[in-house]
C-alpha cells in the first residue's frame, strides 16, 4: 500500500482549498441572460414542465447523474462509531471516486441520528434530489433495515455499498478462483469468518451463484453461528449451523475456501495447512488481513489467496464495483439495484480479468504483463474498461428484469458515450480499428525479440487487426514468449542473419543493388546491408513478401527511415517525405505536419508537405481544414520564415483552389474560430474548425505536439511517414504497446 505519513493526510485535505469536492456550473454564466436562465425568472419554465410531469426532472435538472453519499458516521472504515461530522472526509472521498471512474455527481449527506426510523424519514425526505442513494458506512444490524425500508419505499436505485460492493467484488473473484483451482460452487465447502454487513451479504450472494447453504459455517467473535446458541439476531439465524463444530479452528478443517471479514491475525497458518487441497483464501480485513499474504502462502503452494490490500495481489476493492453499477443503473433509470444486477456486475468484472490487460494498466502497477491465474483474479482498479464491460452489463440486466424506466437500443453508441465522459472518446481510433480489422495485412516487425513488439503483436493477432511477422532469434524470442505466458500461436519467427535466410540476403541484395548501383553503392555493400533488420525487413515489403513494416521502438529515427527510403522509395509525384502526428485530444483530433522530417523546409517542401497531410487526414474520413501556422498573421512580417509560409499558401490557393487551407496564420487564431472570424473575415478558413496544422519548420512542429501530449493531456500516435511508395511506419523511441498496436492499424489501412 503507498505510504505517507499523519501530516501527509492532513496537508491533502486541508489543502489550499479544504475538502476535496466542489459544485461547477455546467451552463453558461457571464451575462444577464444567462443569469436570468439559470434563475428568475428563466428558471419558472422547467418548474412548470416537471409539475406538469414528473418524468421531466431527468431532462430538466442533474438528478439522473447526481447519487447521494449518505453515512450516520456509526461504523467508518476502522474506525468505528466516530459520528456523523467525523465521518464526513470518508463521504467526500466516495464522492470523488464515483467522479473520477464514472462521472457521477456527488452529494455527500451526513445525517446525525442512529434512529432507524428517524434515518429513513430523513433520507425519503430528499430523495426527490437523487437520482441514486449509496448507503455508507452504518453499522449492523441497523444497516439491514435501513437498506431494505429504502429500497420498499423510493423509486431509484439503493444500495448500502459495503454489504454489496465488497459481495460483488469477491463473488467476482470467487468464480474466477473455483474455476482455476478446478473446484465446484456446489461442492465448495465454505467458512466465512464475521457476520457483520458485509459478511452477510457476500454468503447471501454466494448463495445465488450456487453455493450451497448447507456447506457453509460462519463464525463471530463467539465461535461458530449455531443453531444452539441463544438469542441469535434473526440475520444470524439464517445462517446457524447444526454442524458439530464449534470454532474456527474446527471448522476450517477441510474447508475449501475461507472468507474473512473480521478482524487481523484470527486465522492461523496451522489452519490453512488443515485446509482441503487447492484452497482459496479471501483475508479481507483492513487494513491488516485475517492472516498476512507472506504467512498463507509459505504454507500451501497451491493457494489462491485475496486481501483487502493493495500491496498484495487479487486486491478486492469495492471501487471495481460501485462507480459503474450506479452508472449503469443510472443511465436506464433503474427503481433499485436488484440481485439480476448484482450478478451481471459480478460476472462482468470476472469476465474482464480473463481478458488481456492494457499496457497503460501493467504501467500502473508497475507490473511486465499480468496475465490471469492465481495472481490475477480480478482487474485491478485502474482498469478503463471497468466502465464499458461493467456499466452496459448493469444497465442491460435492469432492462432484462424489468426495473427500468428507459432503454439503451445502441451498445455500441453506449459505450463510446461512456468514453466520453471520461475524456477517451476513441471514435476515430475505433473506426480506423474497424477498417484494419475488415482486411488485415502481415505486418513484419523488426524488433521482433522486443517484449512490447511481441505483446503488441499478440494484440493484434487476437484482434483480427493483422497477421505478425516477427525478425529476431528463434530461440529467444520463444524464451521471452514462454517467460511473459504470451500467446502467439504460430506467427512467423525469421532470423535474418541466419544461414538458412542466406539466399533470401543474396536476392534481397540483388534488388537493392539495381536500385542504388548509379548512387555509389556496391554488391558487398548491399550484402552487408541485409545483415540489418531494417533493411531487411522493408525488403520484405518491397518484394511483397509482407505488407507493411514497423521499426523503431528500439532503434533512431534515421537507422529506420533511411533503409526505408532506399528500398521502398518515395513516391515520384512528389519526390518528399513528411511525418504526421494525430492527436486526440478533448476538443477532437488533430493533425500536426511536419513533425520529424524537413528542419528548414522551402515553400514547396510545404506545398508537398501539406498536400500529403490532406491525403493522409482523408483516409480517417475527416475533410482536412488546414492552417498553416507561424508568428505572423497573413502577411503582417514579411520576412523569415512566415515569407515560405506566405509563398506556399499561394500556389496552393492558385494550383489546389479546392483544398480549405489558409495562413500564414498565428496558432490562437488558427484554433479560435470566433477570434479569426472577428479579426480576419475574409480568411478561407472561415467559421470552420481546424483539423490540421502545417508546421513552418521542424522544430517548431516538434515542440508543439510534445508539449500537447506532455500538458495538454493529448494522446499523441505517429509519426505517421507521409509520401513512402509502400506502408512503412516508424514508433518513436520507448513506444508503449498501445502505441504500436495503434500504428499498426494506421499501417494496415495504409497498406490496404
Amino acid at each position: 500500500m503507498a505510504k505517507f505519513t499523519k501530516e501527509d493526510a492532513l496537508r491533502y485535505h486541508e489543502g489550499n482549498r479544504p475538502g476535496k469536492i466542489e459544485v461547477i456550473p455546467t451552463k453558461s454564466y457571464s451575462t444577464q441572460l444567462d443569469l436570468s436562465l439559470a434563475y428568475s425568472p428563466g428558471v419558472a419554465e422547467p418548474c412548470l414542465e416537471i409539475e406538469a410531469n414528473p418524468k421531466n426532472i431527468y431532462k430538466y435538472t442533474a438528478k439522473g447523474n447526481l447519487v447521494a453519499v449518505i453515512s450516520n458516521g456509526t461504523a467508518v472504515l476502522g474506525l468505528g462509531d466516530i459520528g456523523a461530522a467525523a465521518g464526513k472526509p470518508v463521504m467526500e472521498g466516495k464522492g470523488l471516486l464515483f467522479k473520477v471512474f464514472a462521472d457521477i455527481d456527488v452529494f455527500d449527506i451526513e445525517v446525525d441520528t442512529k434512529d432507524v426510523d428517524e434515518f429513513v424519514k430523513i433520507v425519503k425526505g430528499i430523495a426527490p434530489t437523487f437520482g441514486g442513494i449509496n448507503l455508507e458506512d452504518i453499522k449492523a444490524p441497523e444497516c439491514f433495515a435501513i437498506e431494505d425500508k429504502l429500497k420498499k419505499e423510493l423509486d431509484i436505485p439503493v444500495m448500502h455499498d459495503d454489504q454489496h460492493g465488497t459481495a460483488i467484488i469477491s463473488a467476482a473473484a470467487l468464480l474466477n478462483a473455483v474455476g482455476l483451482q478446478k473446484k465446484k460452487l456446489s461442492e465448495i465447502k465454505l467458512v466465512v469468518n464475521g457476520a457483520g454487513a458485509a459478511a452477510v451479504a457476500c454468503t447471501r450472494l454466494y448463495i445465488s451463484l450456487g453455493i450451497k447453504k448447507q456447506n457453509i459455517v460462519m463464525v463471530d467473535s463467539k465461535g461458530v453461528i449455531h443453531k444452539s446458541r441463544a438469542n441469535l439476531s434473526d440475520v444470524k439465524k439464517e445462517f446457524a449451523s447444526s454442524k458439530d463444530v464449534y470454532t474456527l479452528k474446527d471448522a476450517i478443517k477441510g474447508a475449501d475456501m475461507f472468507l474473512g471479514l473480521s478482524v487481523a491475525n484470527v486465522l492461523k497458518p496451522e489452519m490453512v495447512k488443515n485446509m482441503a487441497s487447492r484452497p482459496i483464501v479471501f483475508a479481507l480485513a483492513n487494513p491488516n488481513p485475517e492472516i498476512t499474504y507472506e504467512k498463507a502462502m509459505n504454507v500451501r503452494d497451491d493457494l489462491i489467496m485475496a486481501t483487502g490490500r493493495s500491496d498484495h495481489p487479487n486486491q478486492v476493492n469495492n471501487v471495481l464495483g460501485f462507480p459503474f453499477i450506479f452508472r449503469g443503473a443510472l443511465d436506464v433509470k433503474a427503481s433499485g439495484i436488484n440481485e439480476e444486477m448484482k450478478i451481471a456486475a459480478v460476472k462482468a468484472i470476472a469476465g474482464l480479468a480473463k481478458e488481456d490487460v492494457p499496457d497503460m494498466v501493467n504501467t500502473a502497477y508497475q507490473e511486465i504483463n499480468l496475465n490471469f491465474g492465481k495472481d490475477y483474479i480480478i482487474p485491478k482498479p485502474l482498469d478503463p474498461r471497468l466502465l464499458t464491460v461493467v456499466a452496459p452489463a448493469v444497465a442491460k440486466a435492469a432492462m432484462d428484469s424489468g426495473i427500468a424506466h428507459s432503454s439503451i437500443h445502441d451498445w455500441n453508441a453506449y459505450k463510446m458515450e461512456l468514453e466520453k465522459r471520461m475524456g477517451r472518446d476513441n471514435k476515430l481510433l475505433r473506426a480506423l480499428t474497424d477498417k484494419a480489422k475488415r482486411n488485415p495485412k502481415r505486418v513484419v516487425f523488426a524488433e521482433g525479440s522486443s517484449f512490447r513488439i511481441l505483446k503488441a503483436a499478440q494484440t493484434v493477432l487476437n484482434e483480427g487487426i493483422a497477421r505478425p511477422i516477427l525478425l529476431g532469434d528463434q530461440e529467444y524470442i520463444s524464451k521471452v514468449i514462454k517467460e511473459n505466458e504470451l500467446d502467439l500461436g504460430d506467427v512467423p519467427i525469421i532470423n535474418w542473419r541466419s544461414i538458412e535466410e542466406r539466399t533470401r540476403r543474396e536476392e534481397y541484395a540483388k534488388i537493392l543493388f539495381r536500385k542504388r548501383n548509379r548512387k555509389g553503392l556496391t554488391f558487398t555493400e548491399a550484402i552487408d546491408k541485409m545483415n540489418d533488420r531494417n533493411y531487411f525487413g522493408a525488403m520484405m515489403v518491397e518484394t511483397g513478401e509482407a505488407d507493411a513494416f514497423i521499426s523503431g521502438s528500439t532503434s533512431k529515427y534515421a537507422d529506420t527511415i533511411r533503409p526505408a527510403i532506399q528500398t521502398v522509395g518515395i513516391k515520384s509525384d512528389i519526390n518528399h517525405i513528411a511525418g504526421m502526428y494525430l492527436l486526440m485530444t478533448s476538443q477532437g483530433p488533430i493533425f500536426f505536419s511536419d513533425t520529424t522530417v524537413s528542419p528548414r523546409p522551402d515553400a514547396q517542401t510545404l506545398v508537398d508537405t501539406t498536400l500529403l497531410t490532406a491525403e493522409a487526414v482523408r483516409k480517417f474520413n475527416i475533410d482536412p481544414v488546414i492552417a498553416m501556422v507561424s508568428y505572423s498573421n497573413y502577411g503582417s512580417i514579411r520576412t523569415g520564415s512566415p515569407t515560405r509560409v506566405q509563398k506556399a499558401v499561394e500556389i496552393l490557393h492558385h494550383q489546389y483552389p479546392e483544398l480549405i487551407v489558409d495562413g500564414d496564420i498565428q496558432m490562437n487564431f488558427a484554433l479560435n474560430a470566433d477570434l479569426r472570424t472577428k479579426m480576419f473575415p475574409f480568411s478561407k478558413l472561415g467559421w470552420r474548425k481546424v483539423n490540421t496544422i502545417i508546421f513552418p519548420n521542424l522544430s517548431s512542429g516538434n515542440i508543439a505536439y510534445k508539449m500537447m501530449q506532455e500538458i495538454g493531456g493529448a494522446e499523441a500516435i505517429g509519426p505517421i511517414l507521409l509520401g513512402m511508395n509502400k506502408s512503412i511506419h516508424i514508433v518513436p523511441l520507448e513506444s508503449s504497446v498501445r502505441e504500436i498496436v495503434n500504428m499498426v492499424c494506421i499501417a494496415v489501412v495504409d497498406a490496404q
